[in-house]
């Protein structure tokens, strides 16, 4: 969502950074154009002013001017501020531990009830289910979900299908039993079966009233909750903020939540929300299913708009999607030097998982521009799809031993999966190419003497310190052993192609 802030401001810091020396006047020049760039995006005025002026103030101090690369240090101090901007501490090491308010509240005397506000149509019931998995699955915490939505057809029936889905129970529905009635059987039906926490999801309105208020505050009295979550869609932009504002002044907010973070918004309410509400940004959406939901890293995503890349998330996401028999596999198989088309399979099926080429793109640093040529290039990830379809066409002696695959196979397999000779030989040339890379590096020691040479980072499981269940080796075309920083030419052909 942070495209165009992300490359507007990589343009005007781009002019800096190529500079020797910086004068007072090209730092004041740099920042009118961010602050353009930050009005384009929607962020509120009052916060565009506080980010120019402490930028500036600090970007114009001698010890900036008169450094050896006072570009980087100005990029620094822009970098800072965006982390201060979200709610943030741009001196926090990466790792240390979250900021209390930045973290659900759950040890209290169970159940710890977790109350959803906002208006219609924010995501606020799909993100009370995220919320729920994310508890089981980070916390280990047992939950129960109540709809409290009598206005909105089939509200209750919407967050019950959704609990089957993630396996998180719900109250059961009492036809014509009101918000506030339901809120205090879930109370009594949480304790006397042991539930950690209580997911309330609560009416939701087209605008704010002063009957959402009353039947809020009503709730909250009978409920006494630990977390308010405020559910805000990031594309209504700046009116997500005004949104945010009002609940403020009318509920005792712990947090927000913010829905589409994966849509083509300017970026401006993340930017402004902390600033405007004063209460942390705890959650982004960043999809339909059931496992889009990410805890909100101020400093993360400050690095996502400048283009430096998020490489701790996408570790964690590999983590949380690689199997760990198969990167245990496979990392075997490439300290031997071997890697056939079942291998090379795996990878891609890793990288689908993980998002595609694009998410990927976005979250490692320096490949900003390579994601803007995929783009222009109307790349997408139905490559990973047609180089599926292709090793699946074939017979497993064949992907075992991809050098059988002569002319009359070949016809077999582009025949089988939809596709022309020539896609073939490309995806047979760069398995070809991905193989040399574990042959030589067989010879250089296998995973654990790159490891060391490398700083020690990587162990004969996986990458990160993380053994076998880290993430994958290496994934083709995208750094890490097995590949290289840029995407390969056979890929990059098989993109380009028109389908």
């Amino acid at each position: 969502m942070f495209d165009n802030l992300s490359d507007r401001l990589g343009a005007t810091l781009d002019k800096l950074r190529g500079r020797g020396a910086l004068k007072e006047q090209d730092v004041r020049d740099a920042m009118r154009e961010v602050r353009i760039a930050l009005l384009e995006a929607d962020v509120a005025l009052p916060v565009v002013r506080r980010f120019i002026e402490a930028v500036t103030e600090r970007a114009i101090g001698q010890d900036v001017l008169r450094a050896v690369s006072p570009g980087q240090q100005v990029i620094k101090i822009v970098n800072d501020e965006l982390v201060r901007t979200l709610g943030g501490d741009p001196e926090a090491e990466e790792g240390a531990p979250t900021p209390d308010d930045n973290q659900l509240k759950l040890d209290v005397k169970p159940p710890a009830v977790v109350m959803m506000v906002g208006l219609q149509g924010s995501g606020k019931t799909t993100s009370t289910a995220k919320i729920a998995r994310f508890i089981r699955e980070k916390h280990g915490k047992k939950a129960l979900m109540a709809s409290l939505d009598v206005a909105r057809p089939a509200a209750q029936e919407q967050l019950a299908i959704l609990g089957q889905q993630v396996d998180i129970a719900t109250l059961p529905i009492v036809p014509g039993q009101q918000p506030v009635d339901i809120a205090r059987r879930a109370m009594e039906a949480a304790k006397l079966q042991n539930f950690d926490v209580l997911m309330l999801d609560t009416a939701g309105r087209l605008h704010v009233d002063q009957a959402l208020m009353d039947e809020m505050k009503a709730v909250a009295s009978t409920a006494d909750p630990a977390e308010v979550l405020l559910v805000v869609d990031s594309l209504t932009g700046q009116d997500a903020v005004n949104v945010a504002k009002s609940f403020t002044d009318e509920v005792p907010l712990t947090g927000v939540v913010l829905t589409r973070m994966d849509g083509d918004a300017r970026g401006g309410a993340a930017l402004s929300m902390r600033a405007v509400t004063g209460k942390p940004i705890k959650f982004a959406g960043t999809g339909e299913k059931l496992d889009a939901l990410e805890a909100f890293h101020p400093k993360r995503v400050a690095g996502r708009i400048l283009g430096m890349g998020d490489v701790v998330s996408l570790v964690e996401k590999a983590a949380a999607t690689v199997d760990a028999e198969d990167a245990e596999r496979l990392a075997k198989r490439m300290s031997k030097g071997e890697f056939d088309l079942n291998d090379l399979r795996t990878q891609l099926k890793q990288m689908q998982n993980m998002g595609g080429l694009g998410m990927l793109a976005g979250m490692l640093p320096g490949m900003k521009k390579a994601k803007a040529a995929m783009a222009a290039s109307n790349m997408d990830d139905k490559v990973l799809l047609h180089m599926d379809a292709i090793i699946g066409s074939m017979t497993p002696k064949e992907r075992a031993k991809p050098g059988l695959m002569n002319a009359k196979r070949k016809k077999r397999v582009a025949a089988g999966s939809g596709t022309q000779v020539q896609d073939i030989n490309k995806l047979l040339k760069m398995h070809q190419e991905m193989s040399k890379v574990m042959k030589q590096m067989k010879k250089m020691g296998g995973l654990g003497a790159i490891g060391k040479m490398l700083g020690g980072g990587m162990g004969g499981g996986g990458m990160g310190g993380m053994g076998g269940g880290g993430a994958p080796p290496s994934l083709p075309g995208l750094g890490g052993p097995g590949g290289s920083a840029d995407i390969p030419p056979e890929l990059r052909d098989m993109m380009n192609k028109k389908k």
